[in-house]
């Protein structure tokens, strides 16, 4: 079988890592891939957005089964062009990512079908949204309704915090067009879990959970990345959480998304906040989290492709989803200045000593070849993982392995899963 990987980021690389493990794939390829993905897979220089191409490519190579990674392609309706090609593709259609494209059509969902999650009020205009905020109970959450590549979320202390970030994202179009309309939102305390599940539009099966840290600097301090680090299982998501999330929220989702004609195939990512007024949700994504993924898939145990074919066959009820009795942490190792400045283009040292590690991962995030040598090309350049017997091994390990990569302008935070540690 011939694969297909879109996108470029170490959740990618992560992606790629579990195919090239299916005895069923003879040959992948990446687009436009990165130089980790290099390793696995043929990349091809393609923008994830320029469908007309990619489907082209496809054709030409003869592509079995496409794998569609990022959350930008997913919501234009990457699937839907790979469909109408006649061309096998894993991930949500174009009508069902719009529940990671919309932060109001998903708040809407919820309030709809009864699927607990923060108060919110919905603003198109700006005058609006800052007559409601003086009226308003603070500290407060305002989000951009669109793609904001993971930052188009802001907490805001007190009314002038908040008129400063209404005038960011809907006048100074900090966040572009994710910006035009804007959900404004109940501030919730506790824990934070992420969970992925695999979907085939009636039935979901939920992977292993994992938790982000979001800020940039140690003790949460700092700007919201992409995420600078991650690790699983939450020792916070426990038996009886997970009881209530795949009753109430899991499940609820699912239906609601059918009954609304948006039938969801393709992985559900769904950001928890364990409260202590009961489990809600914050979020929903369309696709793996990054890094998330990094941390979840090392330790799936099932071939991916059997999982990802059973979801568009409408066969999934009949995966048995497993997960290795361990844990595993990822540290992102940025450039300096991320997520605001930072330069590109240092040579990095020491990834050869990923090479034949059992339970060590280096997942590249933003890199590229340059004459023959791996650079920095990205905010968040490499994701290491580290397998371990328990989350406190797994931390250790982790963090050993940081030591082992180099470069100029090497940044990471020191306290990924530190709560773990504290339990």
């Amino acid at each position: 079988m011939k694969v297909l990987i879109i996108g470029s980021g170490g959740r990618e690389h992560a992606i790629a890592t579990c195919v090239a493990k299916s005895k069923r794939v003879s040959k992948i390829y990446a687009a436009p891939g990165n130089a980790g993905i290099a390793e696995l897979a043929e990349c091809v220089d393609i923008s994830v957005m320029d469908f007309d191409k990619l489907v082209a490519f496809a054709k030409e190579k003869a592509i079995d089964f496409v794998i569609v990674g990022p959350d930008d392609p997913l919501v234009a309706g990457c699937v839907d062009a790979f469909e109408q090609a006649g061309i096998k593709v894993f991930g949500p259609r174009k009508n069902a990512a719009i529940i990671e494209g919309s932060k109001a059509f998903s708040k809407d969902l919820m309030k709809k079908y009864d699927i607990p999650t923060a108060a919110y009020e919905t603003f198109d205009n700006a005058d609006a949204a800052l007559a409601y905020l003086e009226t308003a109970d603070f500290p407060i959450v305002l989000k951009a309704d669109g793609l904001a590549l993971g930052k188009g979320v802001l907490i805001c202390n007190d009314l002038e915090e908040a008129k400063a970030g209404v005038k960011e994202i809907m006048l100074d179009k900090h966040f572009g067009n994710a910006g035009n309309k804007m959900v404004i939102e109940e501030f919730m305390t506790g824990r934070e879990v992420s969970v992925l599940a695999f979907c085939d539009g009636t039935t979901i099966k939920t992977m292993t959970s994992a938790q982000d840290h979001k800020r940039a600097k140690d003790g949460d301090q700092g700007l919201n990345t992409g995420g600078m680090g991650t690790f699983s299982p939450s020792p916070f998501y426990t038996e009886e959480i997970d009881a209530f999330c795949q009753e109430e929220i899991y499940k609820k989702t699912m239906a609601a998304m059918k009954a609304e004609g948006r039938d969801f195939v393709g992985v559900l990512f769904t950001g928890l906040m364990i409260t202590p007024k009961g489990t809600k949700v914050l979020e929903y994504n369309a696709r793996f989290g990054d890094p998330e993924a990094q941390v979840v898939l090392p330790r799936m145990k099932n071939d991916i492709i059997d999982v990802m074919e059973a979801c568009i066959d409408g066969t999934l009820d009949q995966i048995d989803l497993q997960f290795e009795d361990n844990a595993a942490v990822c540290v992102v190792l940025a450039s300096d200045g991320y997520p605001v400045s930072y330069e590109k283009g240092f040579p990095i040292r020491g990834l050869e000593k990923f090479k034949d590690q059992e339970n060590y991962y280096v997942f590249h995030a933003g890199t590229k070849l340059a004459d023959g040598q791996v650079v920095t090309n990205g905010g968040r350049v490499l994701g290491v993982t580290a397998k371990g017997k328990d989350l406190v091994t797994a931390r250790a390990n982790a963090y050993k392995a940081t030591e082992w990569i180099d470069f100029e302008n090497k940044y990471m935070r020191h306290d990924i899963g530190k709560a773990i540690d504290e339990q």
